[in-house]
């Protein structure tokens, strides 16, 4: 018991600035739109998280839309420019205040010179009279609009979970997308254990009880902090009896209810920690790949094969097949999506994290970047060229973390006839130089902050001590549930004794 009660103490004070840095951004990372116009200025932060030569996922990709017209879009939202990076005109008018709502992931401009946006809060079209991004209804609750095709007049936008058709940018039609071949209606482990940390298995009734987890936490850090003061302010004896009368009374408040809030939602508590351990490195790596059954009755108990799995959509014209990138893999379809998708025999090496680049390039061959690296894939017989380091891939030995030498957030053609690919550390490269000479302006700088939300993943998995810790913050996270762990299990071990003890005194 003096054990338990020892460490405890300690390790509560230790860690509480740990514990209420997760509760807070938890919070905030459970309703990012509601927190989605609030920003912070990137110069406060530390060296990589200011923008540098395009880094940092500033662009996603180009669209040609004039002689001389290059539309650059990304974390930076939309921005007119010329090929050669020399002026830049904001391109943002229309969309709501805050980085979060002028999030890119693709920009269409259509054979009769319309402008479509996807972004993470919806699809929008340019207004050519108004000079303004209008927002266009789906009829979905999903709001995130992850890519755009267009093909023989036909618009397709394509969620996380659905893929819709439209001849007018108005009227929608959703093409329920089949199951694959060999469905085994199970989902990733790790999608399980996300929804769960979150609370999302119960739509937002799940997420203000995770919300309520995270208040919990907070109050049992603060008043665990009272305690252990009052503990030596009582010990001084510098202070008059009534003060100590005074302090013992709230000390006699907070353990009251440190105790009954603590030991009636430890199960709560136990959960949400746990859950959030396996979604980080290192311990993703036993989770990574494993699927289990839908949990029933909750959200993910969905009959959508394809719920929060799409990423990206093409349409091969020589093979008149069109492919679907997902979360886990590759799949085509032959017949307009009239029966069960196939997935290709020989896959891509991709991140979890999703493909950012998916470009045609010869017959049957297509460029596809991710944070794994940039890569030549040949779905006709497998082979894969490392394209940025001019060598055949080779498949690695052992299965490690799901990011390559490079971590790809964008690719473009549309200067000149170079080739320049976007690292989300590095930034813009040429690829036949090796570098890039324009630089960013101070004005997209100054109008792209971070949002709020972002800000709060940093904290939240524990990337923002990285200047502190270097790679060995990879560990803060483990290392971290397994001491809340322990605290939460101590605390009601210590209070059960206790308890018991008074119990049998009564008696």
């Amino acid at each position: 018991m003096k054990f338990l009660r020892k460490y405890h103490k300690w390790l509560s004070i230790v860690f509480s600035l740990f514990i209420l840095a997760f509760a807070l951004s938890g919070i905030v990372l459970n309703h990012r739109e509601t927190f989605s116009g609030i920003d912070l200025k990137r110069g406060w932060m530390a060296e990589d998280y200011q923008y540098k030569n395009w880094n940092n996922a500033a662009i996603n990709g180009t669209k040609k839309i004039g002689n001389d017209s290059i539309l650059v879009y990304g974390n930076i939202g939309v921005w007119l420019t010329d090929s050669n990076f020399s002026a830049y005109t904001d391109f943002n008018h229309g969309f709501p205040k805050g980085v979060d709502n002028r999030k890119i992931a693709d920009i269409l401009h259509t054979t009769d010179g319309k402008l479509f946006a996807a972004t993470l809060f919806g699809l929008y079209n340019y207004d050519k009279n108004e000079k303004a991004w209008k927002k266009i209804s789906l009829p979905v609750k999903e709001k995130r609009v992850v890519d755009l095709l267009e093909k023989d007049g036909k618009i397709y936008v394509l969620t996380r979970s659905h893929l819709f058709t439209t001849m007018d940018g108005q009227t929608f039609k959703e093409i329920i997308l089949p199951e694959p071949e060999s469905y085994d209606h199970k989902i990733g482990l790790f999608k399980t254990l996300w929804v769960i940390h979150s609370g999302e298995i119960y739509g937002s009734v799940g997420k203000l009880i995770v919300d309520m987890v995270a208040i919990i936490f907070i109050f049992l850090t603060i008043t665990g902090i009272i305690l252990f003061i009052n503990g030596y302010r009582i010990k001084s004896h510098k202070k008059k009896s009534m003060d100590i009368q005074q302090i013992k009374k709230t000390n006699r408040w907070n353990l009251k209810w440190h105790n009954k809030i603590g030991w009636t939602t430890v199960v709560l508590l136990i959960i949400t920690t746990s859950t959030g351990m396996f979604l980080r490195p290192p311990l993703l790596a036993f989770i990574g790949n494993a699927k289990v059954g839908k949990i029933p009755f909750t959200e993910l108990d969905t009959p959508n094969p394809w719920f929060d799995l799409l990423r990206r959509i093409e349409y091969d014209s020589d093979s008149k097949i069109f492919i679907l990138s997902t979360m886990d893999a590759f799949y085509y379809s032959e017949d307009n999506f009239l029966s069960p998708l196939k997935r290709f025999r020989f896959q891509p090496p991709a991140s979890v994290m999703g493909v950012t680049v998916l470009e045609k390039k010869a017959a049957n061959t297509y460029l596809v970047g991710s944070f794994e690296g940039l890569f030549l894939w040949d779905y006709s017989n497998g082979f894969v060229f490392d394209y940025i380091k001019k060598q055949p891939w080779q498949p690695p030995v052992s299965q490690g973390a799901p990011i390559g030498d490079f971590k790809i957030s964008g690719y473009t053609e549309d200067f000149g006839a170079e080739e320049i690919i976007f690292d989300y550390s590095l930034g813009a490269i040429n690829l036949e130089s090796g570098k890039f000479p324009a630089p960013m302006s101070e004005e997209i700088i100054d109008k792209s902050g971070m949002s709020l939300w972002n800000f709060s993943l940093e904290v939240h998995t524990a990337r923002i001590y990285v200047p502190i810790f270097g790679i060995f913050y990879i560990l803060i996270i483990p290392i971290s549930g397994l001491i809340i762990l322990f605290i939460l299990i101590s605390g009601t071990i210590v209070w059960y004794k206790k308890h018991r003890k008074k119990a049998k005194y009564k008696d």
